[in-house]
């Protein structure tokens, strides 16, 4: 594993500014070309960890019935850990970045780091591990990769919604349920962060909320709107789109990543679960 970086994110912030709209791939790539990311912890989130363990009678098991192993997808994946655990709960995991070079730091980490991805269960086994490089919003990699859409079993959520532009956040709940499988198989796992941040603060991360996730995985691709507080205006009013996702689970983690957590060692971070209406 990786020591937590120590970048200052005010340097991706004051680079982000000036990539806008879709183009926020190349300020990610710029990133990762001069070695400068923020935000790495070094290890997989505990919350996740938790989560499949703790969750898995909402999520399944990584094994379906006809013993083909179930799919996990990981936006942003960053070096991977999150994969390499997937992988070693008994996921076929999938690591999607943009940056080639995001992708050799994966498969870096993966061949010298693999040792400490212990199998969770020896009878269940070890998933496979794919790192591979493409724009989240194209299918260019699903064809790469052999995975058709609504192909992922599981699409797990941490620093990409909140690395995106907020403008961007219609279309990635959309993207959504475009790769994630029907219900009941299809689970999206959202660990949320940062929910503690100024809403006004520049980013990435730039500052999310509950109430936000709802209102975008309820009406995927429609416009949300926000106050002049930077928080999302929440109707409760408003039908649910017949292609919005489902929030099936939602809770405080037990242990999560330090800067998921205040001063007071108080937890922000929330997990929920959603699924497909269909």
């Amino acid at each position: 594993m990786m020591p937590p970086t120590n970048t200052d994110p005010k340097n991706a912030q004051t680079l982000f500014a000036k990539y806008q709209g879709d183009k926020y791939v190349e300020a990610w790539a710029s990133l990762w070309d001069s070695n400068n990311v923020p935000f790495d912890r070094g290890f997989p989130n505990p919350a996740l960890e938790d989560t499949l363990i703790q969750r898995a009678g909402t999520i399944g098991g990584p094994i379906i019935q006809d013993g083909q192993r179930r799919k996990a997808l990981v936006p942003g994946c960053g070096r991977g850990y999150d994969v390499l655990l997937l992988a070693s709960f008994g996921y076929d995991a999938y690591g999607l970045e943009y940056s080639a070079t995001a992708v050799d730091a994966c498969r870096k980490e993966e061949k010298e780091n693999h040792s400490w991805y212990r199998v969770r269960d020896e009878k269940v086994g070890e998933g496979k591990v794919t790192f591979v490089q493409g724009d989240f919003f194209d299918d260019t990699w699903l064809t790469a990769i052999g995975v058709p859409r609504n192909g992922f079993d599981v699409i797990y959520d941490y620093t990409f919604f909140c690395a995106l532009n907020p403008d961007l956040r219609p279309k990635w709940a959309l993207r959504n349920t475009e790769l994630l499988a029907l219900s009941p198989a299809g689970n999206l796992i959202c660990l949320e962060f940062p929910r503690h941040k100024d809403p006004l603060a520049p980013g990435p991360p730039f500052a999310t909320s509950s109430e936000a996730y709802m209102e975008h995985l309820s009406h995927p691709g429609e416009k949300i709107s926000y106050n002049e507080k930077g928080l999302v205006n929440a109707d409760s009013l408003r039908e649910r789109s017949t292609a919005g996702l489902e929030r099936v689970a939602y809770w405080q983690p037990e242990r999560t990543h330090t800067v998921g957590k205040g001063e007071n060692g108080v937890i922000h971070d929330r997990v929920s679960i959603w699924r497909r209406r269909d």
